[in-house]
C-alpha cells in the first residue's frame, strides 16, 4: 500500500482537516522514528557481533507436572542443555522474581511473561521459559492460564546468583539470560540484560521485550505512573456500548 508525499511531508492518512501545523509535526515525529529504528537496528548488530561467551555449567532445575490441574508432583530435575527445544535453536531464560525473600510474584515479572512468553509465535525459532527460586507450583500459574508455558524452580542451584540475578542474601532482580549450545553439547552464555543500565536508569534496562510500554507511548497520555499489578489480567473488562 502506498502512501503519498504532499508538500514534503508524508501523509498517514486522508483525513482532509489536519492541520499544517499537526502535519508539520508529524513529518518531524515521522524522521526520529526512522532514526530510532536504525539505532535499534545497529543495537541489535552490536548484540548479535559479541564474541563466544563463557561456558557454563549444565545446572540442574526443578520442574512438575506439565499440566497445572495435575498437582505439585512428581517433580523431575532437568539439565540446562535439555531446554533447548531443537538443534541450534537459542535458550532464552526469564528470571522471576518469585521465592525466597520474595514471597509474592514480581507484577511486572507477571506482565512480562504473560505478554512476552506466553505467545508461541516466537517458539517458532527460539526456546524461551521463565524461571524462579521459589517451588514449582503456584497459585500464581493457576490465576495467569499459564497453561503452556514451562514454569521451573532453581532449587538450591546458583543458576540467579551466578548470572546477576540475585545476591548473596537472596534479594532478586528482573533479568533475561540467553544461551546457545555447541555441537559437543557445551551450554554458553551469550547474553544477560538486567532493568538497571546505569545508576542513574533502574527500570529502563529490558522495556524492549515488553510490548505494553510501546503501546502507552502510542498514546497521548504516554506511560505515566502506571504500575502493572497482579490483578491487571484478571481484572480488566471489555469496553462494551
Amino acid at each position: 500500500m502506498a502512501h503519498e508525499m504532499i508538500n514534503a511531508t508524508f501523509r498517514q492518512t486522508n483525513l482532509p482537516n489536519e492541520s499544517d501545523e499537526y502535519l508539520s509535526k508529524r513529518e518531524e515525529l515521522r524522521l526520529a522514528e526512522i532514526e530510532l529504528m536504525r539505532q535499534r537496528e545497529r543495537v541489535a548488530e552490536l548484540r548479535r557481533g559479541l564474541p563466544q561467551g563463557a561456558a557454563v555449567q549444565d545446572y540442574a532445575f526443578e520442574e512438575g507436572p506439565a499440566k497445572l490441574d495435575s498437582g505439585d508432583t512428581p517433580i523431575r530435575s532437568v539439565r540446562l542443555s535439555e531446554l533447548f527445544s531443537a538443534p541450534n535453536r537459542t535458550l532464552v531464560v526469564y528470571h522471576f522474581m518469585f521465592g525466597k525473600k520474595k514471597t509474592t510474584p514480581c507484577p511486572m515479572c507477571t506482565l512480562w511473561i504473560d505478554v512476552g512468553m506466553v505467545s508461541l509465535i516466537i517458539w517458532l525459532r527460539i526456546s524461551t521459559l521463565p524461571l524462579s527460586p521459589r517451588p514449582i507450583r503456584s497459585r500464581c500459574e493457576h490465576t495467569r492460564g499459564w497453561h503452556r508455558l514451562r514454569l521451573l524452580s532453581c532449587g538450591d542451584n546458583t543458576f540467579k546468583y551466578d548470572l546477576g540475578s540475585e545476591d548473596r542474601e537472596g534479594n532478586q532482580d528482573s533479568t533475561v539470560s540467553v544461551f546457545t549450545r555447541n555441537d559437543d553439547g557445551t551450554v554458553r552464555h551469550f547474553y544477560t540484560a538486567h532493568p538497571s543500565l546505569s545508576s542513574e536508569i533502574k527500570e529502563r534496562g529490558i522495556d524492549l521485550l515488553c510490548p505494553v510500554w510501546h503501546i502507552l507511548d502510542l498514546t497521548p497520555q504516554g506511560r505515566g505512573d502506571w504500575y502493572a499489578g497482579l490483578g491487571y489480567g484478571t481484572n480488566v473488562s471489555a469496553v462494551r456500548r
